[in-house]
């Protein structure tokens, strides 16, 4: 079993399970939440500072070993949730992987880090982003990425309200997004953002912009199984489970 820590209720979770379903029908994934701060109020009402500082605190370490509370103790825990993950940096996702692994004496594992295992098994260096953040966070995680040694060539940035905006947003919009984001010396093109719905298109993204799309649903659950040393081969979701 794959547990995930979520950041927002009722969001991304059915894109999860719909890319669990095709990796195998019998893999479960079961999800616990991280509450957001006492004073936070709506995600939507915050300034670009303000949201950035909210997903701050959000990923404290301590934080998400006392959300970590799932009904059976999984076999993989991951912090799904990708700005929360990188705006502490490489060593800030590491430690909130180690209190994790610490709380719950499983293998833990972020959407940020798991990230960089897939970039390290496609042997990509060179990245385009299609970031929906503010240009700050976005910033932010090419500083992660820079720390990893990957160099991003490209990014743009959608400066999205909240992650339960981003839940609606359709095939359209995020194919324009990645469009945009893309760049011809990029190696691959990353979406980092868990509230997208991003598994129906994943084959389809990869063929018109022909290069490998890294979405961060896609990633997580590809890393998770790949931190219990299975990872997962499947066609029709790209290059990273096809290899």
């Amino acid at each position: 079993m794959i547990g995930l820590l979520y950041p927002t209720r009722d969001c991304g979770e059915d894109d999860f399970l719909a890319c669990a379903r095709k990796l195998d029908p019998d893999l479960t994934v079961d999800f616990a939440y991280v509450p957001w701060g006492e004073n936070i109020g709506r995600v939507d009402d915050l300034d670009p500072a303000e949201k950035h500082e909210a997903v701050r605190e959000l990923g404290a370490p301590e934080r998400l070993a006392a959300a970590a509370r799932f009904g059976t103790t999984p076999d993989v825990v991951s912090w799904a949730c990708s700005s929360c993950s990188f705006t502490r940096g490489l060593a800030g996702a590491r430690d909130q992987a180690s209190v994790l692994s610490e709380r719950l004496g499983v293998p833990a594992r972020s959407t940020s880090l798991a990230y960089l295992t897939a970039l390290a098994h496609l042997g990509t260096k060179r990245v385009a982003l299609a970031s929906v953040y503010h240009h700050d966070t976005t910033a932010s995680f090419v500083d992660f990425l820079a720390e990893a040694g990957i160099w991003t060539v490209h990014s743009v940035s959608a400066d999205a309200p909240s992650d339960r905006a981003l839940s609606t947003w359709g095939r359209r919009r995020i194919t324009e997004l990645a469009n945009a984001a893309d760049h011809e010396d990029a190696e691959a093109v990353l979406i980092p953002e868990t509230a997208l719905h991003t598994t129906p298109l994943l084959e389809d993204l990869e063929t018109a912009l022909g290069k490998p799309v890294l979405t961060a649903t896609a990633v997580t659950l590809w890393d998770a199984l790949h931190a219990l040393g299975a990872p997962p081969v499947r066609r029709g979701l790209g290059k990273l489970f096809s290899r």
